[in-house]
């Protein structure tokens, strides 16, 4: 063990709230829960969430990730073959050939990104053009458009999409957004939209969902002044990415992201003295404790805790899972 004495001092920010959202928590508990009560192997449609440590520590108790349901054997020796949809949320057409297939589903869906689902739907029945902020391919936004015939939905990137926007002659038209976007950039492209069509419908209350915001924003706290932040998350974690993008924003000269406390390397942090932290909601705590060790072994280190909000939602498990 190092003499912490003999070692350069490092102050670490870290951010709070960070780490898991309450939907994060549930999908993980859903998945648990179907392994104690049907026993291995229970298969999971993507990745449950978008972190590596959590899909290993369940494909370790048991869980089959796999990307496609035909991937997913229709019978084994037990009556159902229970299958788990992702927090991302799926396209209709997925539980309808689980339903086909004889597979028993578990949605794992966030409840926030369901409501986005039931926003979408509901302008549907109005006869509203939808427009949806997101990212193109992004798990969450393949099922967002997936709720609705092919055509109902057009997708809007960034301002410029916003901007060249094509949308049928004499369209209605509502807009919903990703859950996991950037707030402040989610913000120009509705005011985008809003610029060229006035009439648009928002949602009642905004799509990008508490744990999202409360992320960003305690990283706005303690990138300014740090010489450098890390965000623990996984490069296909929209969450994560946005808060590497908002460290930047924010004043701080330096922000990288990790999945693991290996990948940061202590000799590329000579002349940081003050070093932000924070997790993306699909990383567990064990991780950030995992870095700060790390930390420790070539500086002195000081935790200053730097809290925006707090957060005690917890959502339910599936009812289907109250009742096997």
């Amino acid at each position: 063990m190092p003499d912490s004495q003999a070692l350069p001092p490092l102050t670490v920010r870290l951010a709070g709230p960070r780490g898991f959202c309450a939907g994060v928590d549930r999908a993980i508990k859903i998945v648990e829960e179907a392994l104690r009560r049907f026993g291995p192997p229970v298969y999971v449609r993507h990745e449950i969430v978008h972190n590596r440590f959590v899909v290993e520590s369940l494909e370790a108790k048991g869980a089959i990730f796999v990307e496609e349901l035909d991937e997913v054997p229709a019978r084994d020796h037990r009556p159902n073959v229970p299958v788990v949809f992702s927090a991302h949320g799926v396209p209709k057409s997925v539980p309808a050939d689980a339903e086909a297939r004889g597979l028993y589903q578990l949605d794992a869906t966030c409840p926030l990104v369901t409501k986005v689902h039931r926003e979408a739907e509901k302008h549907f029945a109005q006869d509203r053009h939808l427009i949806l902020i997101g990212h193109a391919g992004h798990p969450e936004v393949v099922g967002t458009m997936g709720q609705l015939p092919a055509g109902a939905v057009t997708l809007v990137e960034d301002v410029e999409d916003a901007r060249s926007l094509a949308v049928p002659p004499a369209a209605h038209l509502a807009y919903i957004t990703q859950t996991t976007l950037s707030v402040d950039d989610t913000a120009e492209i509705i005011a985008a939209l809003r610029e060229r069509f006035p009439g648009i419908e928002g949602p009642r209350r905004e799509d990008i969902c508490y744990a999202t915001t409360n992320r960003q924003a305690a990283v706005k706290a303690i990138a300014p002044g740090a010489d450098m932040v890390v965000v623990i998350g996984a490069p296909n974690s929209s969450n994560s990415l946005r808060l590497v993008e908002v460290a930047s924003r924010s004043g701080c000269p330096r922000s990288v992201m990790v999945q693991r406390a290996r990948e940061l390397d202590l000799a590329g942090l000579d002349g940081v003295s003050v070093l932000g932290l924070t997790a993306g909601a699909s990383a567990p705590e064990t991780l950030v404790d995992e870095l700060i060790a790390h930390l420790r072994t070539r500086f002195s280190v000081t935790v200053e805790e730097v809290r925006v909000a707090e957060e005690d939602i917890v959502f339910r498990l599936p009812s289907a899972l109250a009742t096997v």
